[in-house]
Order: C-alpha cells, then sequence, then structure tokens
C-alpha cells in the first residue's frame, strides 16, 4: 500500500488529510496555523505534524509518495512562491523548503486552483474534463481546470476571478487595490454591503441571513441576492467565453444557500453569454471544506503518473 498527504494551508488553520494511492482518505486532521516573525514556521508545523502522524501509524516514507500542498497565493510550477501576505512569508520555493523537512516529494498549488482540482477529482465536477470552480467566501476565489490539469497560467496567477471588474463606477477599493472588483458584490461581504444599501435598519446581517430572507420571499433580500448575481454572472459570461468549461462549480461559504444561489447567477449568466456556451452546468461544490486537501493529494498523485 502507497499513501500521500494532502496538506491545505490557510491564514488560520492546516487541514492535513491522509489518503491511499487510490485517492480514499483514511484520516484528516486540523492544526493551527502559528504566525510567527519567520513565516516559514507554518511549514515546519507540517512537516512535524507528518513526521508525528508517520510514526503514529507506522507508516515508513519509502510507502509514502509524497505531499501535496495547497498554499493562499499564486505558485510557479517549479514551487516558486513570490509573497503570501496572509501568512507573512516572502520570496521562497514551498516545494524545495518542504522537501528538505521531509525528506519526501512535494507538489504545490495555489489553494483555490486545488479546490478545484479536487472537486474534479471526487466531487460535483466529477465527470467533467474542464471545469471553473468559483468559491463565495470572505473573498471570491476561481481555479480553472482542463483535462484534469490545473491551469494556473504563467506566473500561478490564473483563475483569479473574483478580481475581474464588473462596475467601472466604484469608487471603494478592493482588497488587490483596483476598484470594482467581482469580490466587492459576489463575496459574503459583498453581499453584506449590498445588504446595507437595501436594509440600512437591519443589524448583525449575513449573506446567510439575506439568503434565508429571500427563500421565504422577502423582497428586500431578493433584490440584495439578485444584484450579487448579477454581476456574477456576467462575470462567468465572459469567463465562458474566454475558457469554454463544461461546467462551472459554485463552492465557499455562500454556496450553502443551494438551489435559489444557482437559479440567480443562471438567470444573469444566460442573456450575457453567447448562445453556443448557453448550456453550460451550474453545481453546487459536494466536498466542503475536505476539496483543498483531495485536490493536494491528486496534484501529487497525478505528478507520480
Amino acid at each position: 500500500m502507497k499513501y500521500c498527504f494532502g496538506v491545505d494551508i490557510g491564514g488560520t488553520g492546516i487541514k492535513v488529510g491522509l489518503f491511499n494511492s487510490d485517492g480514499v482518505m483514511l484520516d484528516k486532521w486540523v492544526i493551527a496555523t502559528k504566525r510567527t516573525e519567520d513565516g516559514k514556521d507554518v511549514l515546519r508545523d507540517a512537516a512535524a505534524f507528518i513526521e508525528s502522524k508517520l510514526e503514529e501509524k507506522a507508516i515508513s516514507k519509502e510507502e509514502v509518495i509524497g505531499i501535496g500542498v495547497g498554499i493562499p497565493g499564486p505558485v510557479k510550477d517549479n514551487g516558486e512562491v513570490l509573497e503570501l501576505p496572509n501568512l507573512g512569508i516572502g520570496h521562497f520555493n514551498i516545494e524545495e523548503e518542504m522537501s528538505k523537512m521531509t525528506g519526501l516529494k512535494v507538489k504545490a498549488g495555489n489553494d483555490a486552483n486545488v479546490a478545484a482540482l479536487g472537486e474534479q477529482w471526487m466531487g460535483s465536477g466529477k465527470g467533467f474534463d474542464s471545469m471553473v470552480m468559483v468559491t463565495l467566501g470572505t473573498g471570491v476565489g476561481g481555479g480553472i481546470i482542463y483535462k484534469g490539469k490545473i491551469v494556473a497560467g504563467s506566473g500561478g496567477a490564473g483563475g483569479e476571478i473574483g478580481h475581474l471588474p464588473v462596475d467601472y463606477n466604484e469608487t471603494s477599493s478592493c482588497g488587490c487595490g483596483k476598484k470594482g472588483c467581482l469580490e466587492q458584490y459576489a463575496s459574503a461581504t459583498g453581499i453584506v454591503r449590498i445588504a446595507k444599501k437595501y436594509m440600512p435598519n437591519l443589524d448583525d446581517i449575513s449573506a446567510k441571513t439575506v439568503f434565508d430572507m429571500a427563500k421565504e420571499g422577502d423582497e428586500l433580500a431578493l433584490k440584495v441576492v439578485d444584484e450579487a448575481c448579477r454581476y456574477l454572472g456576467i462575470a462567468l459570461a465572459q469567463v465562458a467565453q474566454t475558457l469554454d468549461p463544461e461546467a462551472f462549480v459554485i463552492g465557499g461559504g455562500v454556496s450553502k444557500a443551494g438551489d435559489i444561489l444557482i437559479d440567480h447567477i443562471k438567470k444573469h449568466y444566460i442573456p450575457n453569454v453567447m448562445d453556443a456556451l448557453k448550456d453550460r452546468v451550474f453545481i453546487i461544490a459536494s466536498l466542503g471544506n475536505d476539496a483543498g486537501m483531495y485536490g493536494c493529494a491528486r496534484l501529487i498523485l497525478s505528478s507520480d503518473v
């Protein structure tokens, strides 16, 4: 039996999954992300944790194919990372660093990209040769899969759907420094921002609250949902006309809204896309928080082929 690890590194937690070579998740854990002046403590902690699990489960390193790692930032094909501001790490090669720490082969990718790969491999995207995953959480992320592989672009920044410009009249800045990005309207925080425009007297509002109210027929909440999905539908029409994917897989916390989200996205996607692309599939992601770990495992398993 051969094994591999999928390690999904986030700003607050590191998710670690142990898989066999058939892609079956055998166990999973979460450890806290430690922020220190030397941001590479995150890698050291992950490496030490893997070492402890190998010992605990009596697995030798000869039985381990390697480690797949997802990180919140662009990763070049050779493992080079320019900067991970959320983790306080500057320019380095994550594959080389992690391999030195563990003595195992390492393959790394952007977290949104590996989540997309996980969904295409073992989730809602299974069976689709090409797909785009859109993650609607605190921000808006994206991952492009073509013929079962990540399309990361020349510098690892491919799939940054959240920073497509959708409103040229916006005066507030996005976190990326531009104005009028999709993330400012279709993320969980963006939906709350729109809601405050329509429902200024409603306290403690969240994206979930908005969708719950919309499902009950609240007119103002329906306007909020429709506006957020109008931006999203138009943006995805442009993505479709560039990439021609078979399917869009919608993940992230906002995706828990379910059918109402898909219906409103399609409402604005269909009239804004060319006829040949109107029949694309829209589906809710199914792997949840495990998608990144599955994608990381796939990353290392496919590199071993």
